[in-house]
């Protein structure tokens, strides 16, 4: 591989002109294509074979105008003090609002809380329930706006209304963290190479690369139903891996012109050893990303594959544009300073902070491996109370409106009345009326059961539809419990097939969904990336190293997300308001997306150490001078993805901060503490053992030469032409 690397590398740096022609060819295809073919994404959200997708489907067959699967939005209403909603001055401006209400767009129908009973005993406090013809995801921002304009009309007239519910669902959208990652970006990158030059270059690709990808998933959905969240994954993923290819391209890049080499031979050098550690990083990103199709939740397949495709084209770019770019770069990618000085390796000449503190590492590997670990480990241990589950009203600001109208209701009549539980019953024609109420009173003799109720009987007599107040809140374990019980009552009335839907139980089958994809997902990711970093590194502890290290790393990570999120240590500090169960998505995303990064700077900075021992070093003089020349890149890398993602920390929603807090959390645990700390000590441990391969599996495993040692002995460089007498102008 080095050698078809080092060939293309030189044949993009001679022939510049015609690679970045075509690039921007490649660009104005794609971006013609995203104006002129984009069709509508779908909204839908399906878990295909959940038993509440199931009811849904059945509800939509026999109860097409009940809107099944539909937005929901509960709107309450709360008397002034010392009055009542049923006196006649409130009375007139409830029912205003819920005329209003039948009004307003997307609704399909809208009940009245003085005909429904939907008022509370005492009279203080009661709701309308509007139903949508579309879900959630599917309701525009001009849809919400009249749902939140009507209630804002009502409060002008002295009338305490708030609303709930998934139409109040923000939906995901694409804000300024991406900008603020590009800035932060651009300051560690100059930071480090000491040239706006070699900054700005992984900065330029970076952007070409997503124009690219985000260009072609939004042409697709011209022809492809993808969710208007696919691209959200493939822009943020796709930016950070893009700069990080780039930064070691160039960094090796920067190193080769150090040590003599004219800029095309650099360049092909380069792209060789740097290239295919880039190639292998890609491929774990890939895999990882990719492997979010065993999980079964479309809009996660969706996002895992449409993110892959972005994070092949930036593999691809960082091999072909970048040693193009080079080409225009020449030596000024290396600053003003280290253009004029006369030592030949002015970079690696001098002893890095890189090279000091793998030095210190290997001087106590074994109390260095301990700290670290004992460390990551105290910081995992509340990962042993990780809760899952799906936010509701209930884990909203304590000053939102959602949050404001789930503590009336559960103040007027339970917290059950947060999440009523959709029932329905299947039954032979004509018996579905006799049968749903046998269904009720088994129903009903079940523990955390309020009320149960026969709510509507289809025309043809053979389904009915039940509603169910818990008493317990829609994210407490007994709510769970509760729909478990009713689904196992099926079968146990003659002739009737039970179902269990309601925004509640979709909330547990995708809680439970995840929670059994977990573990699976998990174990494909680890076995293809285990086989391909033996494949890179011709070892089998190196990849057992690194997947335990990645291992270690994520457990403190969810232990962090438990301390703070769920126990609410040191919540005040980062504006978290409310404690709860971890989102149920959260650890699948983490995993996808911390094993590729973790993956990419186990590469790039093993890759290096093998190189050095492959050429001759003692293993460890192998482990000093390849971290030495790693740390620095992994340390620029992970950085910017640290900012990156704690930007988010700062967003109102508590899943968008939980997701920053977690990525930018399992980064810091993972490039500083595993691969800055562990590795070093624990190669370093193994000395020459760390790259035993039994011979009957090295005569298996492809030779790709990622160290580039083949390579070497093929070129026949002849003595080095010093740094001084090489042309400041490009050379070719």
């Amino acid at each position: 591989m080095a050698s078809f690397l080092y060939r293309l590398g030189r044949f993009a740096f001679r022939r510049r002109w015609l690679v970045v022609a075509l690039w921007l060819g490649v660009l104005a295809v794609t971006v013609t294509g995203a104006a002129t073919l984009s069709g509508s994404t779908s909204d839908e959200f399906r878990i295909p074979g959940a038993p509440s997708q199931q009811a849904i489907d059945l509800l939509q067959e026999r109860f097409p105008q009940s809107s099944a699967g539909g937005a929901t939005a509960r709107v309450v209403f709360a008397a002034p003090p010392g009055q009542q909603l049923t006196s006649a001055t409130t009375k007139a401006a409830v029912e205003q609002v819920v005329a209003e209400l039948r009004q307003a767009p997307q609704v399909a129908s809208v009940t009245d809380p003085f005909r429904s009973g939907a008022v509370n005993q005492a009279g203080t406090v009661g709701f309308a329930q509007a139903t949508y013809r579309v879900a959630a995801q599917a309701l525009t921002d001009g849809d919400r706006d009249a749902l939140t304009g009507i209630a804002e009309q009502a409060r002008a007239k002295g009338l305490s209304v708030e609303v709930g519910g998934d139409a109040l669902q923000p939906q995901a959208e694409q804000g300024l963290g991406e900008v603020i990652g590009v800035a932060v970006a651009a300051v560690v990158l100059v930071i480090t190479f000491g040239s706006l030059v070699a900054a700005g270059l992984p900065l330029l690709t970076a952007l070409l690369g997503i124009g690219i990808g985000i260009s072609l998933i939004t042409a697709a959905t011209g022809f492809l139903d993808l969710s208007s969240t696919t691209p959200i994954l493939a822009l943020m993923l796709g930016l950070a891996v893009s700069i990080d290819y780039a930064l070691f391209i160039v960094s090796r890049y920067r190193h080769e012109l150090a040590a003599g080499r004219e800029p095309g031979e650099a360049t092909g050098r380069a792209v060789a050893t740097a290239g295919s550690a880039v190639v292998f990083a890609g491929l774990t990103v890939v895999i990882a990303l990719a492997a979010l199709s065993v999980v079964g939740v479309p809009f996660l397949t969706q996002m895992g594959l449409a993110a892959a495709f972005t994070v092949a084209i930036a593999v691809v770019i960082a091999l072909t544009l970048l040693p193009a770019m080079l080409g225009f770069a020449g030596r000024r990618v290396l600053g003003k300073r280290a253009r004029t000085q006369d030592t030949r390796d002015s970079e690696t000449g001098r002893t890095t902070f890189g090279t000091r503190w793998a030095r210190a590492i290997a001087r106590r590997p074994v109390a260095a491996l301990l700290i670290a670990v004992a460390a990551l480990g105290i910081v995992a241990t509340p990962a042993l109370d990780l809760r899952l589950g799906m936010p509701d009203d209930g884990t909203a600001a304590t000053d939102t409106t959602q949050r404001k109208a789930y503590d009336l209701l559960a103040a007027g009549f339970g917290a059950g009345f947060n999440g009523p539980l959709i029932v329905v019953v299947d039954t032979p024609a004509v018996a579905a009326k006799t049968t749903a109420e046998r269904v009720v009173q088994k129903i009903t003799a079940l523990p955390d059961v309020t009320t149960a109720a026969t709510t509507a009987v289809n025309p043809a007599g053979d389904t009915a539809v039940l509603t169910v107040i818990p008493t317990s809140g829609p994210g407490d374990t007994a709510t769970k419990d509760l729909v478990h019980a009713i689904r196992q009552l099926d079968g146990t009335v003659a002739g009737a097939s039970i179902g269990v839907t309601g925004l509640t139980a979709v909330n547990i089958d995708v809680s439970t969904k995840l929670t059994d994809a977990l573990l699976p997902y998990l174990a494909v990711v680890v076995g293809l990336a285990f086989l391909l970093l033996m494949v890179v590194f011709r070892s089998v502890l190196v990849p057992i190293k690194a997947t335990l290290g990645f291992l270690l790393s994520l457990a403190a990570t969810f232990g962090a997300l438990v301390a703070l999120f769920q126990w609410g240590w040191g919540a005040a500090l980062l504006g978290v308001e409310q404690t709860g169960p971890i989102v149920s998505s959260l650890p699948i995303v983490v995993i996808g997306i911390v094993f590729g990064l973790a993956m990419d700077y186990q590469v790039f900075l093993v890759t290096r150490m093998r190189e050095d021992h492959v050429h001759g070093a003692a293993p460890r003089e192998a482990v000093i001078t390849g971290f030495g020349h790693g740390a620095r890149v992994v340390t620029a890398a992970a950085l910017i993805m640290i900012s990156v993602f704690a930007g988010f920390i700062i967003a109102p929603d508590a899943l968008i901060k939980s997701i920053g807090f977690a990525l930018s959390a399992a980064v810091l645990f993972d490039a500083f503490v595993v691969r800055m700390t562990i590795v070093p000590a624990v190669m370093t441990l193994l000395g020459p053992a760390a790259w035993w391969l039994p011979p009957w599996l090295d005569r298996l495993l492809p030779d790709v030469d990622v160290e580039g040692e083949k390579l070497r002995h093929q070129l026949d460089d002849g003595p080095l032409e010093p740094v001084a007498s090489i042309p400041e102008r490009v050379q070719s």
